[in-house]
């Protein structure tokens, strides 16, 4: 009986931890990065993850767009680096993989402007200057 018990407290945390690490309705910003223009270096752009992560491959770092993370529900700071979401514009259904590399404060995504461009099928996110978005966190298949 213990065992069981135990069993499927560990199964609701598990389903608990996969739940939070998605959020709905959250506002997308775009940010300079560039990364093709800078040759996918993390120093070059200043990026918080360049700690750890400016020595990954290039393939590593060109495999998805860049985006900065200050949502409401996934891991911060260092933790967050590397990982990768699933942005879906609320708008449109238009959906998009990015790669944490920096940090920001909007609380919500600070896009890559080549990905929120992707993103922005409609042309509104572009005229109001932000987008809603859904995202979750994905693997990145590395």
């Amino acid at each position: 009986m213990a065992k069981l018990i135990l069993s499927v407290l560990c199964l609701a945390c598990v389903l608990a931890l996969a739940s939070a690490q998605s959020a709905s309705n959250v506002r997308a910003t775009y940010h300079l990065y560039q990364p093709e223009q800078h040759n996918w270096d993390l120093m070059a752009v200043s990026a918080f993850c360049s700690t750890w992560d400016a020595n990954k491959p290039l393939s590593w770092r060109s495999k998805y767009g860049w985006t900065a993370f200050c949502g409401p529900v996934g891991p911060t700071g260092q933790a967050a680096c590397g990982k990768c979401l699933k942005v879906t514009n609320t708008r449109t259904g238009a959906q998009q993989t990015a790669r944490i590399v920096d940090q920001c404060s909007n609380g919500g995504l600070d896009l890559d402007i080549g990905v929120f461009q992707k993103l922005d099928t409609d042309g509104n996110g572009n005229a109001q200057g932000h987008l809603i978005v859904n995202y979750e966190f994905v693997d990145c298949a590395d």
